[in-house]
């Protein structure tokens, strides 16, 4: 880089910085008006990324990201219309952006409507703004598409500080989706009109950002093979067949072949990833309804890039104590919409009691937990 450009730069991460001390984002647009017109997505990427390096708390930028897009807005606006072709990737991407944005349009004139309206109003109106939330909260696809695909190939370029901040955003968002439809299921209309107006701020803020700043950085960053990897993966349903593997696989209690292997995994009435020694994931399971969503994108990735930022540090416990040898197994339960989740983690040890990796097993127990007394004889009226 030049002097020029490193003077730049240099600029520009102060101009963040400046934020981050309480500086207002106009006073900071007046100071460097100059600077600013010709800032690109990329730009405020891996400013974000060295401020991180640097020290910076990722949470903290999470928490001001509304703000740094405000502060480059004015140079963000003047950029070209990104233009993909019909069959590149990021077309799809930019389609569902489009219509989570028309979505979260039609959710929050539902809610204006709302606030000029008495509370008793609501219950003639429940229909019609549940059936806009639910078309909201489809949104939820879109993010997990971000999530496994997108985030992994960015993070392999050393871009990962937007995509902790963007997945932190998503948890808000899934969060304010689940407290507006408790709102509304109790006919709370004060809590409906303050978390959707939420929602639907987040969700817009939320689709400018990719616009101007996700997909662009995308087409900056990524290359024609990462394109293509992500071509591949919408085209597979689930995990290749396993490959290149003749003849029987020799474990401790029998031979199997490497498709009757894949068989049995696919078949478990549960859904299990495996990470190594190094945190890597390796293996993940894909049966007919798997409760959480994988891509193969994740194989190969480090296991903590594949959390909430939120949540990392209890991966890294989990992982601390298995490794120290001080405990095998963590659990955990909890309810996901009309399931009650089981959530296991293994610590895999070899003969020697060597750490070789973790096992999460995750199980739908919703119908296990209303077992009562035996059943002994076939049933199948």
């Amino acid at each position: 880089m030049d002097s020029r450009g490193q003077s730049r730069k240099d600029a520009l991460k102060s101009i963040v910085r400046e934020l981050h001390q309480g500086k207002s984002p106009e006073a900071l647009k007046a100071k460097f008006a100059e600077l600013l017109t010709d800032v690109t997505p990329g730009d405020i990427g891996k400013l974000e990324q060295e401020l991180v390096r640097e020290g910076l708390d990722p949470q903290e930028i999470t928490r001001l990201c509304d703000l740094h897009v405000q502060l480059f807005q004015e140079g963000l606006e003047k950029q070209a219309r990104l233009e993909t072709g019909t069959k590149h990737p990021l077309t799809a991407l930019r389609v569902e952006n489009e219509q989570i944005a028309k979505a979260a349009t039609e959710f929050h004139e539902a809610i204006n409507l709302l606030q000029t309206q008495p509370p008793a109003s609501l219950k003639s109106k429940k229909a019609e703004i549940s059936n806009r939330l639910e078309a909201l909260a489809k949104v939820e696809v879109h993010y997990q598409r971000k999530e496994n695909q997108l985030f992994p190939l960015l993070e392999k370029h050393g871009i990962t500080a937007p995509p902790q901040v963007m997945w932190s955003t998503h948890d808000e968002i899934r969060k304010l989706i689940k407290n507006t439809r408790a709102a509304l299921s109790s006919e709370d209309s004060a809590g409906l009109v303050d978390c959707g107006e939420k929602l639907a701020q987040k969700v817009e803020d939320m689709t400018y950002k990719e616009t101007k700043v996700l997909f662009p950085m995308a087409m900056e960053v990524l290359t024609r093979e990462d394109w293509d990897e992500i071509l591949h993966a919408n085209a597979q349903k689930g995990m290749p067949k396993a490959v290149g593997v003749e003849g029987l696989l020799s474990l401790d209690t029998g031979l199997l072949n490497a498709e009757q292997l894949n068989l049995i995994l696919t078949h478990l009435p549960v859904d299990i990833t495996f990470i190594d020694e190094n945190d890597v994931v390796r293996y993940y399971s894909e049966g007919k309804e798997r409760i959480f969503p994988r891509s193969r994108e994740v194989i190969g990735r480090k296991v903590q890039n594949c959390h909430p930022p939120k949540s990392v540090h209890i991966v890294n416990r989990i992982l601390e104590e298995f490794k120290a040898g001080k405990r095998d197994v963590a659990e955990f339960w909890i309810n996901l919409k009309d399931k009650s989740v089981y959530i296991r983690y293994f610590a895999v040890r070899d003969r020697q009691r060597r750490y070789a990796g973790t096992l999460e097993v995750t199980q739908d127990i919703t119908s296990i937990k209303t077992l009562e007394g035996e059943r002994r004889l076939l049933d199948w009226h």
